[in-house]
């Protein structure tokens, strides 16, 4: 609906536009100099994912000034920023397009590119280009059955390829974003009614500590594995080596080996000895396997090292505030390097920061999440009722204002909601896929992410930008058929029935993993039946643990507080020291014990948590190498084995009756010596093992 009293020229709304979409650029530009070193990242990573944010981030600025330019209020006071419509289509035909050629072909070959371990630029390009083959011939295969069936119900060529396309796009990115959006307008407001407890928070961190450390200490064998690859490949002389002495030298280079140093104590380093690892023949393609994990495998130390230091630092900020409550007085003493601006300049004084922190931030979060958890109700709800009963949409009213008998109007207030609804949608949705298990260990590291995750990374916004904005708008029942946005995506989407249907009812579907998330239901199916869909970190399983030794808070509790007192540097080279001794005898699966930290007379640890006499962490279950994962058993037991275990541990831990000591066990159960349960009376915990009844044996296995 066009009003009819538009100005003759926006040049204000022109001017407004191009400042926000400026601002739009500093603040994206700041989001990859958070997570990338500008100066020495490439240009052909910087350029598309800098564009990869930048127009996703302008939908937001977009969609609001469509709404308003189409529906416009008639109160010159209460207009709001708009286009003319020619303006807009070309706007959206750019920000779409580019969009489009980003997520779908741009961002996967330079992802698969910057993976590749080639050392030339066309073998890198033909590397990645076989490694999107499979991608692409699914994508393809796909469009093709999407592409007979539109023609089919529609009958125009042209149209029904441009539909298929869109179409196909849009419902595969509605899927996802429907999914991410789900588990994200839960677990937000969770997470800022859970932080709010300062206590559970330090608990929260000292369950996930034990995961983290072991998670940082596979990550440092593996490459320590790699280098003494790359240390025994440096030492071999003649043959097909001499074909890549330039391209060894530059893997020594990325390496942390020393120059010089006894041999036996770097190859026993890793896993053992690494010339029977390393090919007879070296080929090309073993050296670009062998580039791609070293790269990937320094990246993922990276990551678990300043994941591991993050928390450390978490747990000392949240101790901290709690020791604060009897002196009223905080501190958090000296600023970390990675600190920002506040964290190293701050104003306030030690009472007014107790304040700050034990009072006032707590309440805030509260607020905040209660806000945020009324937010997500309004958009589950006009999710579900957005198909059959668009008129009762929250989004809806709260969006338009100025009401008519052609539907409504917005004005400036509308846009300002309209643009904090998509933001909350977005940001519900992207903060889900850092929680997500990905291949390859993807991850997001402050100042060091891989150039393959952040491509991975910014496909993603770019991929789920469009679905997520076109969604918002069905919220607000007719008035968006009005719009540029509809009239150039919309109408192509709802151009067959199926298309239409899907549009409408799919969204409803956002109760699936809400449910999902708000009960836990994950963690319950992983628990009910031994395995589960591992899809979503769940925190809830990190707290119901309560068995020390398998990755319960306590243990998490000594890990912290021994790096803290900085035992861990001597743990770590104890267990080279170790690693070296054992070198001489190889086994299938070396495993060793990290010693407990050492017991003082006074109170050392800066946690303060409980006193220095503790149990010592059951941490043996860390590798040498990451080859004797396959050959150790799992952790993890099965029922059968469970059920051993506890009935096993009920029995032995009872007290044998006086009057059944006294019964002889028949020769069936291997009681031929009279006097056996009478002569050893102060043994029957160990003799008296139930399982032996069912044909098992001392190992905790039942024979059925």
């Amino acid at each position: 609906m066009i009003s009819p009293a538009i100005p003759a020229s926006p040049i204000g709304s022109e001017i407004f536009a191009l400042i926000s979409l400026l601002v739009i650029s500093i603040v994206v530009l700041f989001i990859l100099r958070y997570y990338l070193p500008l100066r020495t990242t490439p240009a052909y990573l910087l350029v598309p994912v800098f564009f990869a944010l930048w127009l996703p981030a302008s939908m937001v600025l977009l969609v609001p000034i469509d709404l308003a330019s189409t529906a416009m209020a008639d109160d010159i006071a209460a207009r709001g920023i708009w286009l003319n419509p020619g303006a807009l289509k070309v706007s959206w035909r750019i920000v779409y397009w580019l969009t489009f050629v980003l997520t779908w072909f741009i961002l996967p070959v330079l992802a698969e590119y910057s993976d590749s371990g080639y050392r030339d630029p066309k073998d890198k390009t033909l590397d990645s280009l076989r490694a999107n083959a499979q991608y692409y011939a699914i994508v393809f295969g796909s469009g093709i059955l999407g592409f007979i069936y539109v023609i089919w119900s529609y009958g125009s060529f042209s149209k029904s390829l441009q539909s298929t396309v869109m179409a196909l796009a849009y419902c595969w990115g509605l899927i996802l974003a429907i999914y991410l959006m789900g588990h994200g307008l839960v677990a937000i407001p969770r997470q800022l009614f859970r932080s709010a407890n300062i206590s559970g928070r330090l608990r929260r961190l000292q369950a996930q500590a034990p995961r983290v450390y072991e998670q940082m200490e596979d990550a440092e064998m593996t490459l320590e594995d790699l280098e003494m690859q790359v240390s025994e490949l440096s030492r071999r002389k003649g043959g097909s080596v001499n074909l890549f002495q330039d391209w060894i030298e530059e893997l020594v280079d990325l390496t942390n080996l020393p120059e010089s140093g006894p041999v036996g104590a770097r190859v026993v380093r890793g896993s053992g000895d690494n010339s029977k690892i390393l090919p007879t023949v070296i080929t090309e393609k073993y050296m670009a396997d062998l580039t791609r994990r070293l790269v990937r495998a320094k990246h993922a130390r990276a990551r678990w090292v300043g994941e591991w230091n993050r928390l450390l630092e978490d747990a000392v900020k949240a101790q901290a505030i709690l020791d604060s409550a009897a002196s009223k007085k905080l501190d958090f003493g000296v600023a970390s390097a990675n600190a920002g601006f506040w964290g190293k300049h701050n104003p306030l004084t030690p009472y007014t920061r107790f304040l700050l922190h034990y009072h006032v931030v707590p309440y805030f979060r509260i607020a905040l999440g209660g806000f945020l958890s009324l937010a997500s109700v309004c958009i589950v709800w006009s999710e579900v009722v957005k198909g059959l009963l668009p008129s009762f949409s929250v989004i809806r009213y709260s969006v338009i204002h100025h009401w008519d008998a052609t539907g409504g109007q917005v004005g400036f207030a509308g846009q300002v909601i309209a643009a904090f609804w998509m933001l909350y949608m977005c940001l519900a949705a992207l903060s889900s896929i850092t929680e997500v298990k990905v291949w390859r260990g993807r991850a997001l590291v402050r100042r060091n992410t891989a150039h393959e995750s952040a491509f991975w990374y910014a496909s993603q916004v770019a991929r789920l930008s469009v679905p997520l904005s076109y969604n918002f708008m069905t919220f607000l029942g007719s008035i968006y058929h009005d719009t540029i946005f509809y009239k150039f995506l919309g109408q192509l989407i709802q151009l067959t029935t199926l298309g239409e249907w899907f549009d409408i009812l799919f969204p409803a579907f956002i109760l699936v993993p809400v449910c999902a998330t708000l009960f836990g239901l994950y963690g319950k199916i992983k628990r009910s039946v031994g395995f589960g869909v591992d899809v979503i970190d769940d925190e809830d399983d990190a707290e119901r643990t309560n068995i020390y030794g398998s990755g319960s808070w306590r243990e998490g509790r000594d890990l912290i507080d021994r790096e803290l007192n900085g035992t861990s540097a001597a743990i770590r080279g104890r267990r080279a020291e170790a690693a070296a001794r054992i070198a001489s005898h190889p086994r299938s699966a070396p495993i060793l014990t990290i010693p407990g930290a050492p017991r003082h007379n006074g109170p050392t640890t800066p946690l303060g948590t409980s006193p220095n006499a503790r149990p010592t962490a059951n941490t043996s279950t860390r590798r040498v190498g990451r080859a004797s994962r396959t050959d150790t058993e799992p952790e993890d037991e099965n029922f059968f084995e469970a059920l051993g275990h506890r009935f096993k541990n009920t029995i032995d831990t009872m007290d044998t009756p006086k009057w059944f000591q006294d019964i002889k066990k028949p020769k069936w159960m291997g009681g031929d010596d009279e006097g056996e349960s009478s002569s050893r009376p102060s043994q029957g915990r160990n003799s008296s093992d139930v399982r032996r009844w069912f044909g098992g044996g001392g190992e905790g296995r039942i024979r059925l």
